[in-house]
């Protein structure tokens, strides 16, 4: 007997539209006064709800009337950096930075020399094609306010000898004929790469304070947008990798003469990094003429002490089988963090942790088993903390450092969710593939389960390495929720971390260090484990899909396990490595020097693939390019295979504008080659196109 997809219900668990399923699911404080109160909006019972919170008196009031509200910093303007004092902002004007006086409006360059390819305040890897999607023309410019809202630390990148790649709009807004869309994009062993120069720019007089020495390369995102540089009492410092990112230097720039000091030199055999998730930033905090450390030398992410003027190492701070991944805030000789790995059930869930900065005095502040997620107030007198589990909606309160809860802030409600058939998932643990090295994951059960049943199963992978896939709070994330609404399709879908994902130890996250497998031996390991004690898994019926690197997980499943996965779907993925972007591959696929072979290139591969695979790109992704796709799929007609060939000529990575039809079609390949079941004829609703869709 099989059972019919509920679609309906698995359109509601999609990303756009789970969150109106989930009453005050998420507190996202807006700050008042540096934090001395702030606000907060969530929709309750269908209403959206408004309210004000006081620490200091313990309080929370709700707002009939927005206007009342302070309001905020600056003019309101979204492109817009505003100066501690509010009497200032930095914005972009083209390839410069301006600023405009709060008071009056009045407005003048800060940078003149701006030029294409040549641009201060932004990254090289910039989401021109997604922001245009949205009617943004850029993001916020990465800059920096001192202190005292007199000057602003920035770059200029000059990419202007990277090489050009190319797309083609087929179609545009015009109506006329096709556009030519260049970017700079640096492969994988190029010589020439994005370089940054630290800039200081003093707003009252214009002058502008560069460093000295040699450039940064800055191939993807700006140091100063990942907190790799930063003010401290006037001084800048910041962070530089070597290319083969085996070294790690703190450097120091005088803001005055633009003088760069080396303070401290960390080196090791593989990847020495300031954070093991790239978009989480660099873990560093400045604490008087000290700063604390991240690293992984003794084979955990902890912190160290180092004397900012000598550079001489003072003391460990941290030490365990666990990892730091956040500084929270440091007062006195304390310091308080998020951590990894404190929890029995789950190696992801955050603990608010404080010790002192002797290494002293270890304590949990969040003494549950929860993950915690955390906004620190800017004045850093308490903080907001939203703790939950996968199976376990959300509470938000307001928190002292010591633990205290101030104020009760909201209880979620998932109980529509619940209604739309979903059930809390189950967490597993499991072997990977060596037979040693323990593994973490997430199993959804199908709408209407029934063990007395057989059920198609789905592994939903994605591999890192700058990122976990296993999700340890309520909010799954953007790929879970692909899960819940395969769950909902009748399919058990399994997620989790094969070895070389990043949030554990530094051996875990190594073993993807020049070894881009994606790990899917691991994937295969726990679901051959997980149905030896649940029979209703039906391992005859087994499928795998993902995005970017998912999908090159997906492809590599289908090559390497041909008896065992019996289809796919492959979307936006970085298929052939070898042209991709220079710091992805170089850190997680081949160091520099190396050949990019079949664990960066699929290619090779592609005729020992028998499931039925889709293959689904954007012809104006500008993060990988369709020509991944297109490049196995001639692979794939060379090697005479059947397959299924998507292109979404106007869509980017994110696939904004055209989900409802891409994920359709995703839902009716797996229903069709993995269950066996005719699909039925059902359209989704187009998702909103807003700043959401980037989340």
């Amino acid at each position: 007997m099989t059972q019919l997809p509920d679609l309906q219900a698995a359109e509601a668990l999609l990303r756009h539209n789970r969150a109106r399923l989930v009453d005050a699911g998420q507190v996202d404080p807006q700050w008042i006064d540096d934090g001395a109160r702030f606000s907060y909006q969530v929709q309750k019972a269908g209403q959206d709800l408004l309210y004000v919170v006081d620490p200091a008196e313990r309080s929370r009031t709700e707002v009939d009337d927005p206007s009342t509200l302070p309001g905020p910093a600056g003019t309101g303007d979204f492109l817009a950096v505003v100066s501690p004092d509010g009497k200032y902002e930095v914005y972009r004007n083209g390839s410069d930075l301006w600023v405009r006086t709060v008071a009056d409006g009045t407005e003048r360059a800060l940078t003149t020399d701006g030029e294409t390819d040549n641009v201060y305040g932004t990254s090289p890897f910039s989401l021109a094609v997604a922001l245009s999607k949205i009617g943004l023309p850029h993001l916020p410019p990465a800059v920096v306010w001192s202190a005292d809202s007199t000057r602003v630390l920035t770059l200029q990148i000059d990419s202007r000898l990277v090489r050009q790649t190319h797309l083609v709009d087929v179609l545009p807004d015009d109506g006329g004929a096709p556009q030519l869309l260049s970017q700079r994009f640096a492969y994988p062993g190029d010589e020439h790469l994005p370089l940054g120069r630290l800039v200081v720019l003093d707003v009252a007089t214009g002058t502008q304070v560069r460093a000295q020495g040699e450039p940064l390369a800055v191939p993807l995102i700006s140091p100063v947008a990942l907190n790799w540089a930063f003010w401290s009492d006037g001084t800048v410092y910041f962070l530089e990798q070597s290319r083969d990112q085996h070294t790690l230097l703190l450097k120091r720039m005088n803001a005055a003469s633009g003088e760069v000091t080396v303070i401290i030199t960390e080196t090791g055999p593989t990847r020495v990094e300031p954070n093991q998730i790239y978009e989480l930033g660099a873990v560093v905090r400045t604490v008087g003429d000290e700063i604390l450390w991240y690293s992984q030398r003794d084979g955990w992410p902890h912190l160290y002490r180092y004397d900012l003027r000598t550079g001489e190492l003072l003391g460990q701070v941290t030490s365990g089988e666990w990892g730091v991944r956040q500084i929270l805030h440091v007062e006195a000789d304390v310091v308080y963090f998020t951590a990894v790995g404190l929890v029995a059930d789950s190696p992801y869930r955050r603990t608010v942790c404080r010790v002192g900065l002797d290494g002293s005095g270890f304590a949990r502040v969040t003494d549950d088993d929860l993950d915690h997620v955390v906004a620190v107030a800017p004045n850093g007198e308490y903080f907001v903390d939203t703790a939950s589990t996968v199976a376990l909606p959300p509470v938000s309160t307001v928190r002292s450092w010591a633990g205290e809860v101030l104020v009760e802030l909201e209880k979620a409600d998932s109980s529509a969710l619940e209604a739309t058939g979903w059930q809390p998932p189950e967490e597993f643990r499991a072997l990977a593939a060596d037979g040693v090295t323990g593994l973490h994951g997430v199993l959804y059960k199908p709408h209407g389960f029934d063990p007395s049943m057989s059920w198609p199963i789905l592994d939903h992978p994605y591999p890192g390495p700058q990122v976990s896939r296993v999700v340890p709070s309520f909010d799954p994330g953007r790929y879970g929720s692909d899960a819940e609404a395969m769950a909902a399709l009748g399919f058990v879908v399994v997620v989790v971390d094969g070895r070389g994902v990043p949030g554990r130890s530094k051996a875990f996250h190594d073993a993807s260090y020049g070894n881009y497998t994606a790990g899917i031996d691991d994937h295969v390991a726990a679901i051959k484990q997980l149905a030896e004690t649940r029979s209703w898994m039906d391992l005859d019926r087994v499928g795998i899909f993902g995005t970017s690197g998912g999908a090159y997980a997906t492809v590599r499943a289908l090559a390497d396990f041909p008896d065992f996965f019996k289809a796919g779907v492959a979307e936006s993925g970085n298929l052939d490595n070898r042209f991709y972007q220079q710091l992805f591959t170089e850190s997680y696929v081949a160091p520099p020097g190396a050949e990019v072979a079949t664990d960066g290139s699929l290619l090779e591969l592609a005729d020992r693939i028998r499931g039925r695979l889709l293959l689904v790109h954007g012809g104006l992704d500008d993060n990988v390019h369709p020509e991944h796709t297109l490049r196995l799929a001639e692979s794939l007609i060379a090697a005479d295979k059947d397959f299924d060939l998507l292109v979404v000529p106007r869509a980017e990575h994110l696939m904004i504008g055209y989900l409802h039809h891409i994920v359709r079609r995703r839902w009716n390949h797996l229903l069709q080659y993995v269950a066996g079941i005719t699909p039925p004829d059902y359209r989704l609703q187009p998702a909103p196109v807003d700043l959401a869709a980037l989340a």
